[in-house]
């Protein structure tokens, strides 16, 4: 039996805007480290706010994208399984743009994710902290997922990295915690379970230097208790180092929370893989 986990599907190439890393070289990579299933997800954020000091276009040539996927997932069959993805960058005003996309591409799997809230990017973190305490703008981040959640979940397939905004906080997550947010964070998963939409680990945070993945164990081991089982396992990786970045410690992780199945996406439908 395989002792590492096998599928990343959270990855990112130069056809994501914070990414100069060709898709060849990310595969190669995967199959030199044994993966048997790579899922990209590539960047579609739509009106995502400028800041021309330090501007990333996350718009995203889907054509094109899908055209070299396409290639490149028949020059590798045999030696790994490519999965076409998309993440989609979540905001309310965006659903009929996101469902119009999705109708047009046979995406795998479909990322929703909050890089924005209300607007603004916690990236940027002098806009989007002004005239806020931490605790307010951590807050406000996580009413924006419960919003998008209400709308978007038939259109995504797992929610990605539901803590980012911690990422990026004047202390990072030295004062955060399960229980300082429990009330907007217990929506959230009972949300996810009840529209049967993923919860997706993201090793991310551990990559930024955070100690703990995305979201934090607390929230994963919660998300069990309340009957969760739907979880999806990705690096966030924009370049082939970070390929399946501490998959061990994650396997270990949710295996002893009760886990006994990650899950992958074919053709938008679920396949659950042991961990």
């Amino acid at each position: 039996m395989h002792r590492n986990l096998v599928s990343d599907i959270h990855l990112h190439s130069s056809f994501s805007g914070d990414s100069d890393t060709p898709m060849e070289e990310m595969i190669l990579s995967g199959i030199q480290k044994g993966l048997r299933q790579m899922c990209f997800t590539e960047h579609l954020d739509m009106d995502y706010p400028y800041h021309p000091e330090d501007f990333v276009d996350f718009s995203l040539d889907v054509d094109q994208y899908e055209k070299d996927f396409l290639e490149l997932k028949h020059k590798y069959q045999g030696q790994i399984e490519l999965l076409f993805g998309i993440e989609l960058g979540l905001q309310p005003h965006l659903y009929d743009s996101c469902q119009e996309l999705l109708h047009r591409h046979s995406f795998d799997f479909v990322i929703g994710s909050s890089h924005t809230a209300y607007g603004e990017d916690p990236y940027y973190s002098d806009c989007f902290f002004r005239g806020k305490t931490e605790q307010e703008a951590y807050h406000q981040y996580f009413e924006s997922i419960l919003e998008n959640l209400n709308i978007f979940a038939d259109l995504i397939d797992t929610y990605g990295h539901i803590d980012y905004v911690v990422r990026y906080g004047p202390n990072r997550n030295l004062n955060y915690s399960y229980e300082t947010y429990r009330d907007i964070l217990d929506p959230i998963l009972h949300t996810l379970i009840e529209k049967k939409v993923a919860l997706e680990v993201n090793t991310g945070g551990l990559k930024y230097g955070l100690g703990h993945p995305n979201p934090c164990e607390e929230i994963i081991q919660k998300y069990y208790e309340f009957g969760g089982r739907l979880i999806t396992i990705g690096s966030d990786a924009h370049s082939p180092e970070y390929l399946d970045y501490e998959f061990p410690k994650i396997k270990k992780m949710l295996k002893e929370f009760g886990f006994t199945h990650y899950t992958i996406f074919r053709q938008r439908e679920p396949v659950l893989l042991p961990l």
